[in-house]
């Protein structure tokens, strides 16, 4: 069996490829660039180029592929990409992989996507599920809360090289609000397992440990030994305050989306699907994370 992952090279689709690999499957790995000779999976994976724009190129890249599993989509509009070129973009793969033969496409989208949300990337990627479910084409969406693992992670990584820098970190609204972490790991178990099936099914993926966020950050301080001060601030003054960061930092820290669907309490579930412990994680990890800066801009744009 073949399938195609596209962002094998960078997060969440490394991840998904490695385990279709263990599981025997070959991976065709859809990307933007090639990888360097020295990542350990490029001469594992049949490289195309993931020409999003162009969709005969689409349907020669896909050719031959059994599954499709699709964690294309961009965190923030950015030089003159928007949420609205993400979404035709993803139709335009998905049609490319209908027209080939694709035989299943396990997409990866967010937990509590919604058309009605208030935030603009969850609007976006329930029009992308929608886009797939209009397809005929035998489809599982996987919603995940907040995904962690790895060293190519950003969120939990930048928080704790924030703690390792800064004498304070701000907690939106005093951090109240609720998050359920899940392993990037059991995200790719099971986008593996539903490669190998053909119904239609949209899963949530959250992990077995429910945090507020500022008990999510109080581990990450202790795990990494910080000393800084974590202090209550409203979002209305966290928002230009991350702004304000991520122009220092040459890169966008925290989106308004973000830090809504943080304390709107969108990263969490009403039950566990998974059984990854984001603390054991933690504590295994913390010698090394918040070292470096992982840099959105630089790795994706």
């Amino acid at each position: 069996m073949k399938a195609a992952v596209t962002g094998v090279f960078s997060y969440s689709g490394r991840f998904i490829a490695e385990e279709l690999l263990a599981r025997g499957w070959n991976v065709v790995a859809l990307g933007r660039r090639r990888p360097p000779p020295a990542d350990s999976l490029a001469a594992r994976v049949d490289f195309r180029p993931l020409l999003l724009d162009d969709e005969e190129a689409l349907r020669a890249a896909l050719a031959g592929c059994d599954a499709l599993a699709n964690t294309y989509w961009v965190r923030f509009e950015h030089g003159g990409t928007t949420f609205a070129d993400a979404i035709e973009r993803s139709r335009r793969l998905f049609r490319a992989a209908s027209f080939t033969g694709v035989r299943r496409v396990v997409h990866l989208s967010v937990s509590n996507a919604s058309a009605d949300s208030p935030f603009p990337y969850f609007r976006g990627k329930a029009a992308v599920e929608d886009a797939l479910r209009d397809m005929d084409l035998p489809y599982a969406i996987l919603r995940p809360t907040l995904i962690f693992g790895g060293r190519q992670e950003v969120l939990v990584n930048n928080i704790a090289w924030l703690l390792r820098r800064l004498p304070l970190l701000l907690l939106p609204d005093g951090g109240r609000c609720r998050l359920q972490p899940v392993s990037a790991f059991d995200l790719a178990c099971a986008a593996a397992d539903l490669a190998e099936t053909d119904t239609n099914v949209v899963l949530d993926l959250a992990g077995p440990e429910t945090f507020t966020f500022a008990d999510f950050v109080g581990r990450i301080k202790a795990a990494v030994g910080s000393h800084a001060r974590l202090v209550s601030a409203p979002s209305a003054f966290v928002s230009p305050c991350a702004t304000l960061a991520g122009l220092f930092l040459r890169d966008r820290l925290l989106t308004r989306d973000e830090l809504g669907a943080l304390t709107s309490n969108l990263l969490a579930c009403e039950k566990p699907t998974t059984t990854g412990p984001f603390s054991e994680w933690l504590e295994a990890n913390a010698s090394w994370l918040g070292r470096d800066y992982a840099n959105e801009l630089r790795r994706n744009w």
